[in-house]
């Protein structure tokens, strides 16, 4: 999973530690995972930095150190993903759905192993209420870069082997908590390119009544382009942030 000469990625988890938690931290471990999310396993692997993002983790070591939990489960209508709306008074990504995670904390742990994962999940539980004792790890991506909040963000990839109630657990945090059909994500009726007011543009998902743009449809995008689930879509579509306007 990790290349010795790339420092956007974590230590390779998989190899260090076994199933469960271990003595060194929460460990990567494929062990039944459901075959359709093989795919997503193997495009883990082989991602490069520069294939998932241009924004990565300034050379200087400089960034505050975070970690999100890219959460598959099977819903009703099939594989699935979880996601978040912030919380709109958030003085950063206030009211942009994203995946659950947030800053590590000190008691996380080193920052290049276990770090990121301790911090996905716990961030999860605090903003989701999802136990984390039904997460099981499966993948690290490389550690990506948010310029306009300083984030160097470490996506870590979990599959929802129980499933648990989930909630907007702090309203002053999170707004709401919704699950996305993977078929919706794939699906090109779904799919624009969002227009920043600045003028930048990137990839967007139209789903469950929100704009799912930025990092998170950055990161969703490149996983299913990988994982050989995108289907050809419009590109020319283009949506701007104020779209509910």
């Amino acid at each position: 999973m990790t290349h010795a000469s790339d420092t956007s990625r974590t230590s390779d988890p998989s190899r260090a530690y076994g199933g469960g938690e271990g003595p060194h931290g929460p460990a990567v471990s494929r062990d039944g995972l459901p075959e359709w999310l093989g795919p997503v396993a193997r495009a883990a692997d082989r991602i490069e930095p520069l294939q998932l993002s241009r924004f990565l983790p300034p050379e200087d070591g400089g960034g505050r150190q975070s970690a999100v939990l890219v959460l598959f489960g099977e819903g009703p209508a099939g594989p699935e993903l979880l996601l978040m709306e912030r919380a709109s008074q958030l003085r950063s990504h206030g009211g942009q759905p994203s995946f659950p995670g947030g800053a590590l904390d000190p008691g996380d742990g080193d920052p290049q192993t276990t770090g990121p994962l301790r911090a996905a999940l716990r961030e999860a539980e605090e903003e989701t209420g999802l136990d984390p004792e039904g997460v099981q790890i499966f993948g690290v991506l490389p550690r990506l870069y948010i310029p306009v909040s300083g984030f160097v963000v470490t996506p870590v990839l979990g599959w929802w082997r129980e499933r648990t109630e989930v909630r907007a657990v702090d309203a002053a945090e999170t707004a709401r908590v919704f699950t996305v059909p993977v078929a919706d994500l794939t699906d090109p009726a779904n799919r624009a390119t969002a227009v920043h007011p600045r003028g930048h543009a990137g990839p967007a998902f139209l789903v469950e009544s929100a704009l799912v743009w930025g990092f998170t449809a950055g990161v969703i995008d490149r996983l299913l382009h990988f994982a050989g689930w995108e289907r050809p879509w419009d590109r020319t579509r283009r949506v701007p942030l104020d779209w509910h306007a």
